[in-house]
């Protein structure tokens, strides 16, 4: 029925135009924003999506700046850990040297020492933004080790930043000290005696390791018939049943810095009655002490079942008094002056050169942990604006042909509803 009051032709072609304008107006600021989802009204669930992924990608942003600082700060622990090995390497040279007869010792002596200060002078440069990951000497807790952001975790509880940890691998020079009074003195915290054994194993595990803890190694022998050796010949600190004060000037001494445990803690005396078993002329075969794990391994090739050897690794509580040694401090007893002198200095520098050149090795390795996770985190973030891509980018070649089209409907809208309004013209005729 047709009507001159009402032109359902043209309301439908009305509706048809507005809704073809709209979709024109949409589609333009598609392409001109290059956003199919730029706000929460065109799509909220996607556009929620997009927006926690945006907030991640910033994260990563973050955590590479945290790679990238920590890589830096390692690759200049690791150059100045490399410059330390090659003036070891050159100290070594001289120790050689002074191993000839008709050589100056006092002037190679000289050397060795100003490349010693010269080592200290590296080691005390080796920061980056303030941080030198070449000493722990602090008898304070929280500087075994420093954190740099890795990773970001997400769980159920949010996201959490994940460290990794970086070592920090000691080269100073410093000696260690125990405070003579004060603390809780253990003698005999854990012993091993030789006799007809001839080797015997100082389980330590189950020392709790503290920072500024001291240890001691006591070793006494004795011999009935004076056949092999003398107390004398062994002796490198007092008895359990005397004074912590002349403990405290015992020469296996070694006071625990942070990060360090009791593998650390053996390791280091046993690396110490090397060097002082090398300067005063005591042969393996008298007796050995080797760490193993948590443990010191101690044997001797001697055969008189009359002789005995104890060997008791003592504590000393934490205390302020307690001074943390560098881990080159054996370069502080270097003395080629005499022939005895300059072949155990060749002992030493042999253990202090293995130290540094792990030291390198450790550094180098971290920080090619730290480069690797970011050339991850960095793929990970472009992966993630990849995916943020595929939900809220316009797909600018399906967009266009779609303006196009639309462009199209918008003028047989426009025609349909010329029409429509013509239409009750035709309904004048009637009345001709």
């Amino acid at each position: 029925m047709s009507s001159i009051l009402t032109n359902e032709s043209a309301s439908i072609a009305l509706q048809t135009l507005h809704q073809i304008n709209l979709n024109i107006a949409s589609t333009q600021q598609e392409i001109a924003t290059g956003r199919r989802v730029s706000s929460a009204e065109d799509n909220a669930a996607v556009w929620a999506i997009s927006q926690t992924m945006q907030a991640d990608v910033q994260g990563y942003k973050r955590v590479s700046d945290s790679l990238s600082l920590g890589s830096a700060t390692l690759a200049v622990a690791r150059d100045a850990s490399e410059t330390v090995a090659d003036l070891l390497t050159d100290m070594k040279s001289k120790i050689v040297a002074a191993q000839g007869e008709n050589v100056d010792r006092s002037k190679i002596q000289s050397n060795i020492d100003a490349l010693r200060d010269q080592i200290g002078a590296v080691v005390e440069m080796a920061q980056f933004n303030g941080l030198n990951l070449l000493t722990n000497t602090e008898n304070t807790a929280g500087s075994g080790s420093e954190a740099v952001l890795g990773f970001l975790r997400r769980d159920a509880q949010g996201v959490t930043g994940a460290d990794i940890a970086i070592a920090r691998r000691d080269l100073t020079t410093g000696a260690s000290a125990i405070s003579a009074s004060g603390g809780t003195y253990t003698s005999d915290a854990a012993s091993a005696t030789l006799d007809a054994a001839q080797s015997g194993e100082i389980d330590a595990s189950g020392i709790a390791v503290e920072t500024g803890m001291g240890f001691t190694l006591s070793v006494f022998g004795s011999d009935a018939d004076d056949s092999s050796f003398t107390e004398a010949d062994l002796r490198t600190t007092t008895g359990a049943s005397e004074t912590r004060a002349q403990m405290a000037t015992s020469e296996l001494r070694y006071v625990a810095r942070d990060g360090d445990g009791i593998s650390d803690v053996v390791t280091a005396l046993a690396r110490k009655w090397g060097d002082y078993a090398a300067r005063n002329g005591i042969d393996d075969s008298v007796l050995s002490i080797a760490a193993s794990g948590t443990s010191l391994t101690v044997s001797s090739s001697v055969t008189d079942g009359t002789d005995t050897i104890d060997v008791n690794l003592n504590t000393l509580s934490a205390e302020a008094g307690n001074t943390i040694g560098g881990g080159l401090e054996l370069l502080a007893d270097l003395d080629v002056s005499t022939a005895a002198g300059a072949e155990a200095a060749l002992t030493s520098i042999e253990g202090l050169l293995d130290y540094t050149v792990a030291a390198s090795a450790g550094f180098g390795s971290d920080q090619n942990r730290l480069e690797t996770q970011q050339a991850f985190n960095d793929k990970l973030s472009d992966a993630m604006k990849s995916g943020i891509g595929t939900l809220v980018d316009t797909d600018m070649e399906e967009a266009t042909a779609r303006l196009q089209a639309l462009n199209v409907q918008q003028q047989l809208a426009v025609e349909a509803l010329s029409i429509a309004n013509n239409a009750p013209q035709s309904l004048l005729s009637l009345f001709r």
